[in-house]
């Protein structure tokens, strides 16, 4: 009997230990070390890039100006002026060109009444539109970290690219 309460015991003891969880097929857990490694892989890119990105700016004939959210735009003052606010609606269309002026896919991407705070696309796209008035355009300047990041979009854009993004309010 007394082996059968220290069989028991042991049993619980040994179920109630930490466990590491078992990821969902395509999920990834990382250590805190390896999440470390990761958040400064992240930031020291995204410093280079700003890096970069100010270099090619400086060698352009258009003015580009720096937004809060770490991206640049090519209009003076844009975060001086009215911002839309989450649950209004848009229509929108944008192109996306790699820092050579390439454009990367034929035709542009194209939406119609989307919801502000609803926004599939970039963060950058979102915000920069948030300050445009219908019919107007604006060039974005966007850092990989603000586009398709380390993974890339799987398909013409490659990972940890920085985007120039032209986009127009319909």
């Amino acid at each position: 009997m007394t082996k059968l309460i220290y069989i028991a015991s042991f049993a619980i003891v040994a179920s109630c230990a930490k466990q590491n969880p078992t990821p969902i097929q395509g999920e990834q857990y990382l250590s805190a070390s390896e999440m470390e490694v990761s958040k400064n892989r992240t930031k020291d890119l995204n410093n280079l890039e700003r890096t970069q990105i100010q270099d090619w700016i400086k060698s352009q004939e258009i003015k580009y100006y720096p937004m809060g959210m770490n991206y640049w735009v090519n209009i003076e003052g844009l975060e001086k002026q009215a911002r839309k606010n989450n649950g209004e609606k848009v229509s929108y269309q944008y192109d996306i060109y790699d820092f050579d002026r390439t454009k990367l896919y034929d035709s542009s991407i194209q939406n119609t009444d989307v919801e502000f705070g609803h926004f599939k696309e970039m963060d950058a796209v979102e915000d920069v539109i948030r300050y445009l008035k219908k019919g107007e355009e604006a060039e974005i300047l966007v850092p990989s970290v603000l586009a398709y990041g380390t993974y890339g979009d799987g398909k013409k854009i490659s990972n940890d690219m920085p985007l120039i993004i032209k986009v127009k309010v319909l």
